[in-house]
Order: C-alpha cells, then sequence, then structure tokens
C-alpha cells in the first residue's frame, strides 16, 4: 500500500507498513545471527535517525556478518573497509584518477558511496584517515578536489573496535566519537546460543552466503524514508525533554568525568528515544524510553578524570549514578 502526493511523484510507503516491514527484519537477521537483538535495534534506530553505530566486540563475535546480513534485509548496499595502518583517505572517499581512454582526470568513487558503510576496526588506522569519515558522517557528503559529492541514502557507518587487543591502535578522538549516534556492544553469547550456533554450523551455514540461511530482503530505502519522516512527528512533552537535559546536565556534574554530556548529545539521545518510540508503536517519548537508550547513546560521548581511571572507576557506572540522580517525570 502506497501513497502518493502532488508534491512528490515518488510512492511514500505508509507509516504502519514501513513500521511492520521494519520490525521484521529483526527476525530476518536472527535467521543468520544469534543472540545479538540489542545490536539489531540498534542499528535499526540509528537507521530511523540518520545516525551512525560505533559497535565494540571482542572478535567472532559476528559484527561483520550482523552487518551483512542487516543489509540483505533491508535491500541495501553494504561495503566494508578493513582499517589498517597504511590506509590512506582516498582509500575511502575515493580519488581523481586518470581516464586511460580520455586522458582527462575522472573521479572514482570509493567504499563509501554504499548505503551501509562497516569500518572494521577503525582505531587501527591513523587520525588523518579516520577523520575521512567525519564529513561522509556528518554531512552526508564527501569533498575531494573541491567537489562535493552526495552520498546514497539511506547511508549509516558501522564502524567496529576491538575491546581487548590495544597495541598498534589509535583512539577515537572525542569529536569523532561524538558523531556516533549510539555505541553498541555485541557480548559473548550464552551457553544455549552458543550451543546454536554450533548447530547451525555443524547443519552448513555458511556466514559468507546469507541468503543461504533463508534470510530474504522484507524492506527497502522507501521504508526507511517513511520510518524516517515519521519519527520526526513522534511527540515529546515538556516533562520528558526536561528529564533529557537534566541527565546531561548530571553527567557534567560529575567529580569523576572530565567530559560530560554535550548539548548534541542531549539531542542524540532525543532522536533515538523517538525513534524507538515509533518503532514499537508508539507516537510519543516515555521516560522509559529514555532510559532504555541512555547508556547506548551516552556511554562513550564521556570522558573519565585521569585519577578517576587509577582507581578503576567504569565509565557506565558514572552514567547509572548519573542516571540514578535524576528524578523521572510521572
Amino acid at each position: 500500500m502506497t501513497e502518493t502526493t502532488s508534491e512528490d511523484a515518488v510512492p511514500r510507503v505508509d507509516d504502519e507498513r514501513a513500521r511492520e516491514r521494519l520490525s521484521a527484519v529483526r527476525t530476518e537477521v536472527a535467521k543468520a545471527v544469534v543472540g545479538q537483538d540489542a545490536a539489531v535495534s540498534g542499528l535499526l534506530v540509528a537507521l530511523l535517525c540518520g545516525g551512525h553505530v560505533l559497535m565494540e566486540g571482542v572478535p567472532g563475535t559476528a559484527k561483520t556478518l550482523l552487518v551483512r546480513t542487516l543489509a540483505a534485509a533491508l535491500s541495501v548496499e553494504t561495503r566494508r573497509v578493513q582499517f589498517t595502518p597504511d590506509l590512506m583517505p582516498g582509500d575511502i572517499t575515493g580519488s581523481m584518477v586518470i581516464d586511460s581512454h580520455q586522458g582527462q582526470l575522472s573521479f572514482r568513487e570509493g567504499p563509501v558511496f554504499t548505503n551501509l558503510l562497516l569500518a572494521d576496526e577503525i582505531n587501527r588506522t591513523p587520525p588523518k584517515t579516520q577523520s575521512a569519515l567525519l564529513e561522509a558522517m556528518e554531512e552526508g557528503q564527501v569533498s575531494v578536489d573541491g567537489v562535493s559529492r552526495a552520498l546514497p541514502r539511506p547511508f549509516l557507518v558501522a564502524a567496529t573496535q576491538n575491546p581487548v587487543e590495544y597495541e598498534g591502535t589509535y583512539p577515537l578522538p572525542e569529536a569523532q566519537l561524538d558523531r556516533f549516534l549510539i555505541k553498541v556492544v555485541l557480548p559473548i553469547p550464552q551457553r544455549e546460543q552458543e550451543l546454536e550456533i554450533l548447530r547451525r554450523h555443524a547443519s552448513g551455514f555458511d556466514p559468507r552466503d546469507v541468503s543461504g540461511a533463508g534470510v530474504t530482503a522484507v524492506a527497502g530505502a522507501s521504508d526507511i524514508a517513511a520510518g524516517q519522516a515519521a519519527v520526526t512527528k513522534v511527540q515529546v512533552s515538556p516533562e520528558v525533554a526536561g528529564y533529557i537535559v537534566d541527565i546531561a546536565r548530571a553527567t557534567r556534574e560529575s567529580p569523576s568525568l572530565s567530559l560530560g554530556v554535550s548539548p548534541r548529545g542531549a539531542t542524540a539521545l532525543l532522536r533515538a528515544s523517538r525513534a524507538w518510540a515509533w518503532l514499537v508503536g508508539r507516537d510519543f517519548v516515555t521516560p522509559d524510553d529514555v532510559k532504555s537508550l541512555a547508556h547506548a547513546t551516552l556511554v562513550h560521548r564521556l570522558g573519565l578524570r585521569p585519577e578517576a581511571e587509577l582507581e578503576g572507576v567504569d565509565v557506565a557506572q558514572v552514567l547509572a549514578s548519573a542516571l540514578g540522580s535524576v528524578p523521572v517525570p510521572r
């Protein structure tokens, strides 16, 4: 079922139909990926907000498989870039090359010209190359040789980093961390989930062939666009907006933090909460929506004081304490 308007000749997907299709994506992804439901939800929320995701997990927790399966369920294009110390900015954005037939310079698109970009082990490449993603993430375009070129829509960067091996890595600067809408942590699956993974592999599952696992496209770019438009109409009461602001201000007043949540972080929490509310079928945001998205949206934006790091303070615990100190609106 679609609707058209006189202003836009492109068919528009009904909001309810878009929600149903995007919700069905989780079922499709579960055919290939076991035990990472929270990560799938986080990626969908980021898509609905036009944001980006930082994925953290030890090797072997299906980060690459998750993004590839999500792209297959959404019928969008995906590309993967393995970040290494010798990767140059032009290897991501694209560069000007000489056309051998015409003898003129022409632009050759880099892997960033896709819908879902998997930036694997982003902390293994120097800051100069990391920053090549900044314009793409923030503006939805890249500038090469003085010309700005728009990226496809939707566009999402899913960047991964390894939390257990820091030798030879370049920690992401705060400015780039702040560009990620949310951070999702992919845990080691529980025993029953790990047994299910082994059962699937024993029966012939091939991680390189998601279609062989029965994954089919159940949604598309038009559904994402319809969802993004619908999310902007989700109501946020003054009390819930005040709750978000008070959470952000509580982190700035924490004695354990040198860097609290910025206004950009507060707006990110607002956007993520609206997207989640719409995804579960509501047209208004509740305080529970805010609380459920707070850690994923804010924890990577916080910076510990050196003395707190020496004492082994966990930034997630500090955020939990700040959340607990803010009265929940009724």
